[in-house]
């Protein structure tokens, strides 16, 4: 299956691209701005065509306005010239109910893109998303979630002025709904449900996560939607947090060190050898929280965040035991780069489930990322 999506390298972009790649084994096409040669020609072999390109902010609120039904005419003007049945989804808002430049904006384009869609014999599936918060959003244009998530990471103190409550979706569900919305054949609107939370709440919980992560300790995480807002705020953390180096008790006995103090939910513990020149990893989660702990050896610890090149590496020996967490969508491994066994403890907030363990292998260094 051929899929393209629009607005592929922004927020919400990357995160279906990467669940694409994760579940479906897709390599989408991703688009960004100022590619129309580049749209005409993918869209002219598409099967699928994901639209998340979109205007939040502009210098007027015409300009919003107008930029989503630019976007939507040149995504028609693609499929219109493409001349066969394409199914089209359409990452659409909420907002698209409310009579402002950005839902009036949001509302037309779905109308341009039904309208397209039914000129070719295609379809059109309308998903109405809320406000979504996720892994590596950009503070202060995606949402409020990310802008306290980078402030608090960095030990800032934000404040709420308008205290409301806010449904709330992580981008991996939403990236979830656009990809079931694939499957149809019929034009259909979907509204995906998310969480109702309070800005104060929220704010709530972060500050609570940067308490305790901030000395390397795990917070309760007791539901799939702290989970999500967890691994947001990790996502800011990384990687300066690491690595971290627990204090070492030590007597005539021997040596004691803290591995990590989890504050409720599910969690599982194993041990590892590795031998001179092994690597253990190659692969990413979607949702995990795990932790690396280099008890005793020489370790190498390498990720790359899931469809970029840059590759972060962190050395490690256990003449100063220390960890660093992986963060969710980053390929990571471990090596041992020293002439003797090397010892490693993995914690994961999760229960190994052999049917779905949460677990994508890709090489770190994978030739090509883009």
């Amino acid at each position: 299956m051929k899929v393209v999506i629009t607005g592929g390298h922004g927020f919400l972009g990357w995160h279906t691209a990467c669940r694409l790649r994760a579940l479906r084994g897709v390599e989408a096409r991703r688009l960004g701005r100022g590619e129309q040669e580049e749209l005409h020609a993918s869209v002219a072999e598409a099967d699928v065509v994901i639209h998340i390109a979109g205007i939040n902010r502009a210098a007027s609120d015409a300009a919003v306005q107008q930029g989503n039904e630019d976007l939507a005419r040149e995504l028609a003007a693609a499929v219109v010239a493409a001349g066969r049945p394409i199914r089209l989804v359409y990452a659409n808002s909420i907002q698209a109910d409310l009579d402002n430049p950005y839902g009036v904006g949001k509302a037309a384009a779905a109308s341009i893109l039904r309208q397209a869609a039914g000129e070719v014999g295609g379809s059109l599936a309308d998903v109405l998303l809320p406000n979504l918060f996720g892994e590596h959003g950009k503070p202060h244009y995606n949402s409020f979630v990310a802008t306290f998530c980078r402030v608090v990471a960095d030990g800032g103190t934000p404040s709420v002025t308008d205290d409301k409550a806010v449904l709330l979706l992580h981008a991996q569900s939403a990236a979830q709904h656009l990809i079931d919305a694939m499957e149809g054949a019929c034009d259909v609107q979907l509204r995906p449900e998310g969480e109702l939370k309070r800005v104060s709440e929220v704010l709530s919980l972060l500050r609570g996560f940067h308490e305790l992560y901030e000395r390397g300790e795990t917070p309760a995480l007791t539901d799939p939607f702290l989970v999500d807002l967890f691994n947001t705020y990790r996502s800011y953390t990384f990687p300066q947090m690491f690595p971290m180096h627990p204090q070492v008790h030590s007597d005539e006995r021997g040596d004691l060190v803290e591995t990590g103090r989890s504050h409720g939910g599910t969690g599982q513990a194993f041990v590892s050898t590795t031998r001179p020149g092994f690597t253990r990893g190659d692969h990413y989660h979607l949702h995990k929280v795990e932790r690396f702990f280099v008890v005793r050896g020489e370790a190498e610890i390498s990720l790359r965040r899931l469809l970029h090149e840059e590759v972060v590496t962190f050395q490690l020996g256990g003449d100063r035991p220390g960890f660093v967490d992986m963060p969710t969508l980053w390929v990571h491994n471990i090596t041992n780069v020293g002439d003797e066994e090397l010892v490693t403890m993995f914690w994961a907030d999760q229960l190994l489930d052999p049917v779905r363990p949460d677990q994508y292998p890709e090489q770190v260094g994978r030739e090509g990322a883009r």
